[in-house]
């Protein structure tokens, strides 16, 4: 059983294709109209192990923001529809610290279906490359919201913000790998994982 999900979302501000495999490590091929976007959603989906795609068109060039909102927006809506599959099945929970040069993140990951962000880092620049710092934060929000999980970032330490970013996105990753591999029970005291 390959757990794949797949949304198309169509706005007046953008067309989003994201399609994700859980179960199968590769290939990747990701492509919005922003580079640093491309690098982070790339890093995400290979550190959790992953296949997939996302192909964005901008139908109303403003900024980067609302690419990002619905980039975000539909990779979470594709890996909990992905999950369906398997809810009661999933490890739920994962975690990892990674370095990263200057940097050292935490990231940790509920997969119950509790909506919480913790991400305890405030940026010094306005930008990294062609992304604002701000809608990195909104980024990782909008993803938890549409995942519905609980996600905390925290960021032990870092000076280069690049590689604070990489650092918590692969962090991010290897905890989405732990929490949705394929487990005989059923993680919860309830009896059952919601959404």
């Amino acid at each position: 059983m390959s757990r794949i999900g797949e949304v198309h979302r169509v706005t007046k501000e953008t067309e989003v294709y994201v399609k994700v495999n859980l179960d199968e490590a590769g290939p990747i091929h990701v492509d919005t109209p922003y580079r640093f976007l491309n690098h982070i959603v790339e890093t995400l989906l290979f550190y959790a192990s992953f296949s997939g795609e996302v192909t964005v068109r901008e139908i109303k060039p403003v900024d980067d923001h609302h690419v990002v909102e619905d980039v975000a927006i539909c990779l979470g809506k594709a890996i909990a529809d992905a999950l369906e599959k398997s809810r009661n099945n999933i490890a739920r929970y994962g975690w990892a610290i990674i370095p990263m040069d200057d940097a050292c993140v935490l990231a940790a990951v509920d997969l119950g279906g509790r909506i919480f962000l913790e991400f305890n880092y405030r940026f010094k620049r306005e930008k990294i490359g062609d992304v604002a710092t701000e809608n990195i934060h909104h980024f990782f929000y909008s993803f938890a919201q549409n995942l519905c999980a609980t996600i905390h970032i925290h960021v032990i330490s870092g000076i280069n913000e690049h590689h604070v970013v990489e650092a918590a996105c692969k962090a991010l990753g290897i905890s989405l790998g732990q929490a949705t591999r394929i487990v005989e029970r059923v993680v919860s005291t309830k009896g059952a994982v919601r959404m």
